[in-house]
């Protein structure tokens, strides 16, 4: 059947989302939906769901929150570059650039981009990462030029270690500054207690602290200067 004259059918971009927040997923689908060129395929808020998801819809870019219920985004993208290397990873997160940022383009991402973000710069890096291109804003250029000209100024020492700790370890010091308990970390990340401890351990080794309550004071403290700046 011939197309009717003055008709253009052009084939949307798919993207798939993956948060843990049933209102910011309403909010990405409705943002993406109306765009020209693209439209949303699929939705998980765990890492298990998004990657059986991804499998079924095959999309270009999967857009994917640091913080999921049960896992890490950040061990979700390395498991998605390993399945389905064709979909190009996006951030897009809540957690400060400064640090997550690199963590996750060495895990694989495409580009990293903060929920605070305006709609026009959130569309702006899908678009850059679905054109081939790296995507990390403006302002993190400019913070990155600022830390590597004054290095950690006003920081405490243990907070200007925490760059070193490892994805695992950086993920229960977040939790710890959260407020939970090893035993709740260890079942909302589906380890063991022992496990737990011992990123604990190399934790406090690597940020130069003695004591569990020094682990605390850290995290606590790390995860309230993170929600100020």
């Amino acid at each position: 059947m011939p197309v009717a004259k003055g008709k253009v059918n052009k084939q949307k971009t798919r993207v798939f989302l993956v948060d843990d927040h049933p209102l910011v997923l309403e909010w990405l689908t409705n943002l993406i939906n109306q765009q020209a060129d693209l439209e949303v395929c699929g939705e998980a808020e765990n890492a298990t769901d998004a990657l059986a998801g991804i499998g079924r819809a095959r999309p270009a870019l999967a857009v994917i929150d640091i913080s999921l219920n049960a896992a890490s985004g950040l061990e979700l993208i390395k498991d998605l570059c390993i399945q389905y290397p064709s979909v190009a990873p996006l951030v897009l997160s809540m957690h400060e650039e400064e640090l997550y940022a690199e963590r996750a383009m060495r895990a694989g991402a495409r580009g990293y981009v903060r929920k605070r973000e305006t709609s026009k710069n959130i569309l702006a890096a899908i678009r850059r990462v679905l054109g081939g291109g790296i995507y990390v804003s403006e302002k993190l250029s400019n913070a990155m030029a600022v830390k590597f000209l004054k290095g950690h100024e006003g920081v405490g020492l243990a907070q200007s270690r925490v760059g070193e700790l490892s994805d695992r370890e950086l993920e229960v010091f977040h939790l710890f500054g959260q407020g939970k308990s090893t035993s709740q970390i260890a079942e909302q990340l589906h380890i063991s207690l022992k496990t737990v401890q011992a990123y604990c351990v190399r934790a406090k080794e690597k940020l130069g602290l003695t004591t569990a309550a020094d682990l605390l004071r850290e995290a606590i403290l790390w995860e309230e200067n993170a929600h100020l700046r």
